[in-house]
C-alpha cells in the first residue's frame, strides 16, 4: 500500500506580492498563473530544459505545466491548484527555473 500524503493549503499571494517579486524577471501574470515562454535553440534543447524543470519540479514536490512546442520552443505555467492560485511554492519553483535557464 501506498502512504498517502498529507497535502497543506497554501495561503495564495496577493497581487502585491506577486508584482514585486516579478519585477525584473521574465514570468507574466496569465489570470491565476505565471507563464514564462522561452525560446531555445532546436527540438533538442527544449527537451533538454523541459527535463532539467522536470527533475527541479520532482525534488520540490511542486509541478508545473510544461509545453513544448514549435520546434524550439517551451511555456512553463505556474500555478498552486489545491490553493486555486500562485503561493509561495510557484515563487519558489519559479526561481529555480530561472537559475535552470
Amino acid at each position: 500500500m501506498v502512504p498517502r500524503r498529507t497535502i497543506a493549503v497554501m495561503a495564495l499571494l496577493t497581487a502585491d506580492e506577486i508584482d514585486a517579486w516579478r519585477q525584473g524577471r521574465d514570468w507574466r501574470l496569465d489570470g491565476t498563473t505565471l507563464v514564462r515562454d522561452l525560446e531555445v535553440a532546436d527540438f533538442a534543447a527544449a527537451m533538454a530544459l523541459a527535463n532539467r524543470v522536470a527533475e527541479a519540479a520532482e525534488a520540490a514536490d511542486h509541478h508545473p505545466d510544461i509545453l513544448v512546442h514549435g520546434w524550439n520552443r517551451v511555456r512553463l505555467t505556474l500555478s498552486t491548484h489545491s490553493a486555486g492560485g500562485i503561493t509561495a511554492a510557484d515563487l519558489t519553483l519559479a526561481a529555480t527555473i530561472d537559475e535552470l535557464v
